[in-house]
């Protein structure tokens, strides 16, 4: 080789030398806000309230291009254990789901003041500045629920359960009865509630269980040899074993809670009269979008019938069977509710 290509090849390597040293790095790729989300122990497709908090930690992938994970829980140790996990990972925004979480989520919060939590179905008094609650006024949905199931029913008996004797379990119960009440004051009906009696509340029917389907099939078939023939279980995923019972035995209609039960377990769309609606996934959206956006505060958020945070689900495909005329009625309770005409218990106000 020539001295004079050389001295060539030498420059040419030289100057992509000199070119690489000044070329700036990368930048290295900005970090995504980390939403994590602690399920109950009826996990995270319990097609109820896990999996609705869950939708709206997906819906935030979705809109606000977060990241978004989960840890279930199998058993009452796991909700320290899973909240331990996600401090660790350093996550943006922890979301617990659940009444039973409460305890874990105060202490966790308390613990570990420079994180951020939401939990769905609990606030605190006084509120922790951290935190903020997710509280629902189911009541007023299922009130509606209640007037609708008394004026459905044939054999004037109604039936509800609950999975354990929690506020955010008993106030749909309570709803529910009252709105019967209602029906029976303004029709002169006798429509009988099994289940739950607002003047014994002590005495209501609970299957002391989340996720199992069995009892909610035994307590159903139990609701319906006593005569009900709509029943509302309030047991998340416990509550489609109720279903399975209704469908095996006919003639009888189920009120889903929390998510449109039509959608989430169209099996059953042909014997589900309507759903109670929790709207976790809203809320949790919102709550998510304040947590990235800086606007985060500690607190607590209500859902109502006013807010649209509550509502009763269309009736799908039994729509022909509820008339025009009671329909007309729910609408006109549902405004009573709202301008404050119609006064639920204040045993169960959330906020």
């Amino acid at each position: 080789m020539s001295k004079k290509v050389t001295l060539v090849l030498a420059i040419v390597l030289m100057a992509s030398l000199v070119l690489a040293a000044c070329t700036p790095a990368a930048a290295p790729a900005e970090a995504k806000f980390k939403v994590c989300q602690v399920t109950d122990t009826g996990g995270i497709d319990d097609k109820s309230f896990n999996a609705t908090a869950w939708k709206g930690a997906t819906d935030a992938v979705t809109e606000l291009g977060v990241e978004a994970k989960y840890l279930e829980s199998q058993e009452v140790a796991d909700y320290e254990k899973n909240l331990n996990a996600f401090i660790e990972e350093k996550c943006d925004l922890i979301i617990t789901v659940g009444f039973l979480l409460g305890d874990a989520t105060k202490a966790s919060a308390e613990a570990n003041t420079d994180f951020k939590y939401s939990i769905v179905d609990v606030s605190y008094d006084p509120t922790i500045p951290n935190v903020v609650g997710q509280v629902f006024q189911t009541d007023e949905a299922a009130f509606l629920a209640g007037y609708l199931a008394a004026g459905m029913t044939k054999t004037g008996k109604v039936g509800t359960f609950g999975g354990l004797p929690i506020p955010p379990v008993t106030i749909f119960m309570d709803g529910f009865a009252r709105g019967v009440l209602y029906y029976n004051e303004t029709k002169g009906t006798a429509v009988e509630v099994l289940g739950w009696d607002i003047n014994n509340p002590d005495g209501g029917l609970f299957t002391m269980s989340f996720d199992d389907q069995t009892k909610g099939k035994e307590f159903g078939i139990q609701l319906m040899d006593e005569g009900a023939d709509i029943i509302m279980p309030v047991a998340g995923p416990v509550g489609l074993g109720t279903a399975a019972a209704v469908v095996e035995r006919g003639n009888a209609y189920i009120i889903g809670v929390d998510s449109d039960w039509v959608l989430t377990n169209p099996d059953y769309a042909a014997v589900t009269l309507t759903s109670v609606l929790k709207k976790m996934d809203v809320t949790t959206l919102n709550t998510i979008k304040a947590a990235k956006d800086g606007t985060f505060a500690g607190g607590v958020t209500a859902g109502t019938l006013a807010n649209a945070g509550v509502d009763l689900a269309p009736f799908h495909d039994l729509d022909g069977q509820v008339s025009a005329e009671l329909k007309a009625e729910i609408e006109a309770v549902r405004a009573k509710i709202i301008d404050g005409t119609i006064k639920l218990s204040d045993a169960f106000k959330v906020q």
